[in-house]
């Protein structure tokens, strides 16, 4: 039997046995070593590997920023912005869903964690306000993933530091389609008002955005310092991520003194927890990744794709469509470590940039956070709205296709979407 075959078989039967996806590809990886006859340890020296990355450091103290935010209050104080700020448009609480999903994408770069935080509040609340309720749940997931796009973004960061890209013109690169994406979901709740004549509520007042504005204002500090610094030379993406821990910190404890010092051995203890889990994903993908170089996959791969087209558009395009399949069955992290030998190889064979098909990548990878039987933002808001997965899915769809309008305009006009990138990061071009 083929190695491949017995990669790719023995991962697809371990799915459908609903073993976990880390362990799956961990056990697929370890039957095609064995077949290989390769030494054990190469199963250990790759998971090594994998997590052995200083640029990784990024993730766990990003996570950690989240919790402090959602336990500081923070989310609160963007909520009662968002209200004073866009409340009184017709579709108002749909208006701040989206709002207080791109404010918060920009302080944690964790999508689950915003469904989770912004999702309790929201779809309740929209539910009661007379929004049907497989909307109210599908628009919390959809604009909950802009914490993959908007910096700064965990995903992005697992990108860069694989593919020895520049996680600064990432970051730089997300800012606009994340931005585009947050208007275009606000359209389509101005639509979705209208149709349900869903009237707006209350009055706009500069006195009530002011008062909101200054106890908003000091965590929007925070992406200030990540992308400020990281612009400057000041420090790494790593260093960004600990210096903005430090700022929550001092917000959370002692400018609005929402979280106690003895608390904090908890917070440290479940951001462990919560960081470790997706490590050892990414460790066991890792291995799975070598085995797709080793094998020579990803030349294989590479060579049909350039063999139905050698246009880039074309390949992009292709690119998009595959990590769309793929992003139903595995995390978007899982996907970009096994994955990015082929797409990187691609990128070469085809003189793509790296840093344009990264963001094409990753805004691919993204719908999968909203699409079954992965979908876990969408999860999570069904579990919220009490709504059936396959309904959530229905009312989910025209939002995935706002978004995938967002990726396909990227692929065609390159220049607009990388312009921000290459004005800041010109070296990583």
């Amino acid at each position: 039997m083929s190695p491949l075959i017995t990669l790719i078989g023995s991962f697809l039967v371990l799915i459908g046995l609903s073993v976990p996806i880390a362990f799956a590809i961990g056990v697929a990886s370890i039957l095609t070593i064995m077949q290989l006859g390769l030494p054990l340890t190469s199963v250990v020296n790759q998971m090594f590997a994998s997590i052995n990355s200083f640029p990784l450091l990024a993730v766990p103290f990003f996570l950690l920023l989240g919790r402090l935010m959602n336990d500081g209050g923070i989310t609160d104080r963007l909520l009662r912005f968002a209200d004073s700020t866009v409340g009184h448009v017709r579709g108002g609480l749909g208006h701040i869903n989206v709002m207080v999903s791109m404010m918060f994408a920009s302080l944690s770069g964790s999508a689950a964690a915003d469904t989770a935080s912004v999702g309790a509040v929201l779809i309740p609340a929209m539910k009661k306000s007379g929004y049907p309720a497989p909307f109210a749940v599908a628009l919390t997931a959809a604009s909950s993933v802009l914490g993959g796009i908007i910096p700064p973004s965990i995903l992005m960061v697992i990108y860069g530091a694989f593919g020895n890209v520049s996680v600064g013109a990432l970051f730089m690169g997300g800012i606009l389609p994340g931005i585009l994406v947050g208007l275009m979901q606000m359209g389509y709740v101005y639509y979705i008002a209208r149709k349900h004549d869903i009237k707006a509520t209350g009055k706009f007042s500069f006195r009530q955005m002011g008062r909101t504005a200054i106890t908003a204002a000091p965590p929007m500090v925070l992406p200030l310092v990540v992308l400020g610094g990281i612009t400057l030379g000041v420090f790494t993406a790593t260093e960004a991520a600990s210096v903005a821990v430090l700022v929550g910190m001092l917000l959370a404890f002692v400018f609005y003194r929402a979280i106690r010092f003895r608390q904090l051995p908890g917070i440290l203890s479940d951001s462990v927890v919560a960081f470790s889990l997706p490590m050892f994903a990414v460790a066991s993908a890792g291995i799975m990744g070598w085995l797709i170089s080793y094998l020579g996959i990803a030349q294989e791969v590479a060579n049909f794709i350039l063999s139905v087209t050698q246009s880039q558009v074309g390949i992009m395009l292709l690119v998009m469509l595959f990590m769309l399949v793929i992003g139903t069955v595995l995390s978007p992290v899982t996907a970009v470590i096994i994955f990015l030998p082929i797409i990187q190889g691609l990128c070469i064979a085809a003189d793509i940039n790296q840093i344009h098909m990264a963001l094409v990548v990753i805004l691919s990878l993204t719908l999968g956070l909203i699409t079954p039987p992965y979908g876990i933002c969408l999860l999570i808001a069904t579990q919220i709205g009490e709504v059936s997965m396959p309904r959530a899915f229905m009312a989910v769809i025209p939002l995935i296709v706002l978004i995938m309008s967002i990726i396909i305009a990227m692929i065609l006009l390159p220049s607009v979407f990388l312009y921000l990138p290459q004005l800041v990061f010109p070296k990583a071009f």
